[in-house]
C-alpha cells in the first residue's frame, strides 16, 4: 500500500533567481510577440516604442541579475545540471546582453532610411507584389523583429551555457531560427536577402543534423548527455573509440559551422551581404562569441582528454581559416562582404588560443580561456560600431556598400571616416587599440601552449589582413568623393552603439588591465 502512494513524478528544481536572465529575456520576447499582435490600428505607431522599452528594459534587467549573482558568487549546475553556471557564463550572459543590445539599437533607426527601418514592410509579403507595394505605401511594420532578437538572444545564453550536448543542441535551434528569419527580411534587395536566408537556413539545418549525429554518437559511448560523465567516462576507456571519435567530427562540424571556420565558412560572405546590416552586425558578434563559447565548453571539459586527437586538426583548420579570410579580403570591393572575411580571418585566430591552451593541460585555466573571452569583447564594440557605420553611407537608391561610396568619405564626413578608422585599425591589430591586445592574449596563449610556428602563421595573417583594413582607411582619406554617394543622417539609436564602441575600443587599448582582470577570475569552467 505505501509503494502505492509513493510518488511516481519527481518535480524538477529549478534555480529561478541564477536563471533569472534568461527568464527575462524569455519573458520580454513573448509580451514582444503579443504587442506585434495587438498594437493594430491608430496604436501601431506606438509599436516600435514599446518594444524598444522592452529590449532596453529586459536586457539591463538581465545584465544586472548577471552582476548580482556574480558579485554574490553564485555558481554551480542548475536546471538539474543542464546549465553550468561558472566564470565564463557570467561574461558571455554579460558580452551577450550588451551586444545584443547595441545591436538592437540599430534596428530601430529610421532617420536614415527616411522614417522607415532597414526591414520589409511586411515579412510574408512576395517581393515585387501589389501586397508589398501597398504594405509599403502604409509604412507598415509586419516583421517581429524586435521578439525575434530576444528570441534568439535567449538561444545564445542557453548554448554557451549548455552542461549537456541535449541542451547544447536546444540552444542552437532556439538562437539559429530566429537569425534565419531575420536575414530573409531587408526592406531592400528583398529577392538577395531571401536567398541569403534561404542559404543560411540550408547549410544550417544541415550543420545541426551533424551535431545532433554526434550527439547520438557520444551518447552511445559515453551512457550520458552530461559533458561531467563524459570527461570520466573518457579517463578510463573500454570500449566505442570509434563512435567517439566519429562523433566527435560531428560535433566539431556543428559547432564550427557557427564560428564560420574553414571549411565550415562558405555561408558567411553570401548571409553577412544579404541579410539586413543591422542583423548583419546582430550576428557577426553574438552569434560567434555563443559558438565560441559552446565550443571551448565541449572541448575542454568533456573532450580534453583526447585533446591530442582533435588539437592537430584544430591548428590545420586556424592556419585554412587564417590564410583564407585574409587572402580572400584582398579581392573584395564591397564593405560587408570585407568584413565577413574579416569575420572568417578573426575566427582563425582565435582557435590558435583554443590549441595553444591544452598542449600544456592549461585548457581550465584563467590565462587560456580570458584570452578568448577579452578578444570576444575587444571584437564585438568594434564590429557593433562597424556596421552601423556601414548603414549611413548611402546614394538614391538606399545603403550603397560599394568601395566606391567610401571614396572621399572624409571630407563628407569627417567624423564617420575616423571613427571607422578606428574600428579598422582594432581590426588590423594596431597598438592602442582593442584589437591589439585581444590578438597578444591569443597569440601568447598559444605561444605558451607550444605552438610558436601557429603564432608566426597568425601574424602573418594578421599583416595580409591588415592591407585591406588600411586599403578602406586609403580609400575614405585618399579617395576623390563619390557624386552619388552621401553619408545619411542618422538618430541617436544609431549614433549610440557607435560611440560605445569607438570609446571601448579605444579604452581597451589604453587601458585594459581591468577587463583584463574580470575575465582572469573568471576564466574557469566548471564540471
Amino acid at each position: 500500500m505505501n509503494t502505492m502512494l509513493m510518488p511516481l513524478f519527481t518535480a524538477p528544481t529549478i534555480e529561478f533567481s541564477a536563471l533569472a536572465p534568461i527568464l527575462i529575456v524569455f519573458g520580454a520576447a513573448c509580451i514582444g510577440v503579443l504587442v506585434d499582435a495587438i498594437m493594430i490600428g491608430r496604436l501601431r505607431g506606438w509599436r516600435d516604442e514599446v518594444q524598444m522599452g522592452l529590449v532596453i528594459g529586459s536586457t539591463l534587467g538581465a545584465f544586472a541579475y548577471v552582476v548580482w549573482n556574480a558579485r554574490k558568487g553564485v555558481k554551480g549546475p542548475l536546471a538539474m545540471g543542464s546549465i553550468m553556471l561558472d566564470g565564463p557564463t557570467y561574461v558571455a550572459w554579460g558580452a551577450l546582453l550588451v551586444f545584443g543590445l547595441l545591436a538592437i539599437m540599430v534596428f530601430r533607426e529610421t532617420k536614415v532610411n527616411g522614417g522607415v527601418t532597414a526591414f520589409a514592410s511586411s515579412a510574408a509579403t512576395v517581393p515585387g507584389s501589389a501586397e508589398e507595394v501597398e504594405a509599403d505605401r502604409y509604412r507598415l511594420q509586419q516583421t517581429e523583429i524586435f521578439p525575434l532578437a530576444l528570441f534568439s538572444i535567449v538561444g545564445m545564453m542557453v548554448f554557451a551555457s549548455a552542461n549537456d550536448l541535449l541542451t547544447l543542441f536546444v540552444g542552437l535551434e532556439v538562437f539559429s531560427l530566429p537569425l534565419y528569419l531575420m536575414c530573409g527580411m531587408a526592406r531592400r534587395r528583398r529577392l538577395v536577402s531571401q536567398e541569403a536566408s534561404l542559404k543560411y537556413f540550408l547549410l544550417g539545418a544541415l550543420s545541426s543534423a551533424f551535431f545532433l549525429f554526434g550527439v547520438a554518437l557520444v551518447y552511445a559511448y559515453a551512457g550520458s548527455f552530461k559533458l561531467g560523465d563524459i570527461a570520466t567516462k573518457m579517463a578510463s576507456p573500454t570500449y566505442g573509440s570509434g563512435l567517439l571519435y566519429t562523433g566527435l567530427i560531428l560535433l566539431a562540424s556543428g559547432l564550427l559551422f557557427k564560428v564560420g571556420v574553414v571549411p565550415f565558412h562558405n555561408w558567411t560572405p553570401d548571409v553577412y551581404m544579404g541579410a539586413p546590416t543591422p542583423v548583419t552586425g546582430f550576428m557577426a558578434i553574438c552569434t560567434k562569441l555563443a559558438a565560441v563559447l559552446a565550443t571551448l565548453r565541449v572541448f575542454y571539459v568533456a573532450l580534453g582528454a583526447e585533446r591530442w586527437s582533435w588539437q592537430p586538426v584544430f591548428a590545420t583548420l586556424a592556419v585554412a581559416t587564417m590564410v583564407l579570410g585574409a587572402v580572400a579580403g584582398l579581392t573584395q570591393r564591397d564593405v560587408k562582404r570585407m568584413l565577413a572575411y574579416s569575420s572568417i580571418a578573426h575566427a582563425g585566430f582565435l582557435l590558435t588560443a583554443v590549441v595553444g591552451a591544452n598542449q600544456t593541460d592549461l585548457g581550465r585555466t584563467p590565462s587560456s580561456v580570458a584570452s578568448i573571452l577579452f578578444y570576444m569583447i575587444a571584437y564585438g564594440f568594434a564590429t557593433i560600431g562597424a556596421f552601423a557605420l556601414v548603414t549611413m553611407v548611402r546614394n538614391e537608391a538606399g545603403e550603397d556598400n560599394s568601395f566606391a561610396a567610401w571614396s572621399g568619405l572624409a571630407k563628407k564626413s569627417p567624423w564617420v571616416a575616423g571613427i571607422m578608422t578606428v574600428f579598422l585599425l582594432s581590426f588590423a591589430g594596431i597598438p592602442l587599440t582593442a584589437g591589439f591586445i585581444g590578438k597578444w592574449t591569443v597569440f601568447a596563449s598559444a605561444w605558451r601552449g607550444g605552438y610558436g610556428w601557429l603564432v608566426v602563421v597568425a601574424v602573418l595573417a594578421s599583416l595580409v589582413a591588415a592591407y585591406f583594413y588600411l586599403r578602406l582607411i586609403g580609400v575614405m582619406f585618399a579617395g576623390e568623393p563619390a557624386a552619388k554617394s552621401y553619408v545619411g543622417e542618422a538618430s541617436g539609436w544609431t549614433w549610440v552603439p557607435v560611440a560605445i564602441g569607438a570609446a571601448a575600443t579605444i579604452m581597451l587599448g589604453i587601458l585594459p588591465d581591468a577587463v583584463l582582470s574580470m575575465v582572469s577570475s573568471l576564466g574557469a569552467f566548471l564540471r
